[in-house]
């Protein structure tokens, strides 16, 4: 079971550190163009991008899920459907986005407020890369379907290889062929399409035998179709929740001035870091929670629930003796402001509290993305994110800012209590 997890999870924590890469070199080349406003307008077509795309996540936790449970009993015609339903739905909802750019572009500029020359550029980033949606929605499907079918190796090669074209492309465009941010957003598009073109042909190579199982007149039959977006909407109203709670944490810590937001900003890496990792675990828990609910096998998912937590334990007690005894020091990698040092001070104690609060969350959306259980997923979201606001507001008079770490960590604990009640005493848990 621990070389299960681990070779599930390992490859998976690999591809999601390489995820921020692709926007961390955009950054690092126009940051050597000689203009602000370069960095501004990758930093704001950056932004909207991530927002727009992590709305739809729901496409590979759902698809994850459908796949690993059709895996595990064995049926290969309805894993080949899978596939197709959500590739399929994928790249139509990518090109509807790029029908979509110009109000979606409007739209968006009515709620961040930059300088007219940032706008600009971040327009002509945003009406470059917006091309790319097929293909970024399309892999999101192939990453899904890939982790269902026990293969975490796949998304992290092509994560790699997305990497390396994105360098290779846009320091190209820029320093040889002068091309500013065009040149950036263009290296970020070819990259996207080259790791679709990578996923769609390790499917050939390496799935392709399921291809005369697709009984294309039942790729859209009514039923099947109505449990997949079934599934996908509570996902999606669930991240809508998350994204929520991220944003509204941002937008307060603004609020508190500029050192506050900067401090905030600083110890949520932190937690980004944890996630990191946990997400890794989280994927395992999903392939092997869907493998074990479709071969009908409790006892392969308990003993599975048990080891994952186990790991979970030790992760969650590593990473807080490390930020105890080093977490000052990382941040003062990432920052020499002396102000922001010295004020982090204040609300370090809450970061460091951050994987003991949220481990059992990670762990649990994994097995419950697994189980498909959206509906309990998206209560327990609910549930949390009630907590969270509720929380802020009654504390924030009398505690600041701490009362936005209190809600946040509060927030991520209520989640995992929650899911844990959810497994140990509800009926719709399969094979509990």
């Amino acid at each position: 079971m621990n070389r299960r997890i681990l070779r599930l999870a390992i490859p998976s924590i690999i591809s999601n550190i390489t995820v921020p890469l692709l926007g961390l070199v955009d950054v690092a080349i126009v940051g050597h163009l000689g203009a602000a406003s370069y960095i501004g307008a990758i930093a704001v077509g950056g932004m909207l991008f991530s927002m727009i795309y992590w709305v739809f996540g729901f496409l590979r936790m759902g698809t994850s899920g459908l796949a690993a449970q059709a895996f595990g009993r064995r049926n290969l015609d309805e894993v080949s459907l899978v596939f197709v339903r959500s590739l399929g739905i994928g790249v139509a909802l990518g090109l509807c986005l790029v029908a979509l750019q110009v109000p979606i572009l409007s739209v968006a500029f009515q709620w961040v407020d930059t300088t007219d020359e940032v706008r600009r550029l971040a327009s002509l980033y945003f009406s470059i890369c917006v091309w790319g949606a097929p293909a970024v929605l399309g892999l999101y499907s192939f990453s899904g379907w890939f982790v269902g079918m026990q293969n975490s190796r796949f998304p992290m090669y092509i994560a790699l290889v997305q990497n390396v074209v994105n360098i290779v492309a846009s320091l190209a465009f820029v320093f040889i062929g002068k091309m500013g941010v065009a040149g950036v957003a263009l290296g970020t598009l070819i990259a996207q399409y080259a790791g679709f073109l990578l996923a769609l042909l390790l499917w050939m190579v390496y799935y392709g035998r399921l291809w005369p199982r697709i009984c294309w007149a039942v790729v859209c039959e009514a039923g099947a179709m109505q449990a997949f977006f079934k599934l996908n909407r509570d996902i999606f109203l669930r991240t809508l929740c998350l994204v929520a709670v991220t944003v509204f944490f941002t937008s307060q810590g603004a609020r508190e001035g500029e050192v506050v937001l900067a401090v905030n900003t600083l110890l949520m890496q932190l937690f980004t870091l944890f996630s990191y990792v946990m997400d890794g675990f989280a994927y395992a828990a999903e392939a092997l929670t869907g493998r074990y609910v479709g071969a009908q096998n409790g006892n392969g998912l308990r003993r599975l629930v048990r080891v994952l937590f186990t790991w979970g334990a030790g992760l969650a007690i590593a990473f807080t003796l490390v930020y105890a005894l080093g977490g000052e020091s990382f941040l003062a990698l990432l920052t020499n402001e002396p102000s922001v040092l010295v004020a982090s001070r204040a609300y370090f104690g809450w970061a460091v509290a951050i994987p003991v609060a949220g481990v059992a969350a990670f762990l649990w959306d994994g097995i419950f993305v697994g189980a498909t259980l959206s509906r309990e997923m998206l209560r327990s979201m609910w549930i949390a994110s009630a907590s969270f606001f509720l929380v802020y507001f009654t504390l924030h008079p009398l505690l600041g800012n701490h009362a936005l770490w209190i809600a946040f960590l509060s927030y991520l604990a209520l989640r995992g209590i929650v899911q844990t009640g959810i497994f140990f005493f509800s009926s719709r848990f399969p094979l509990r």
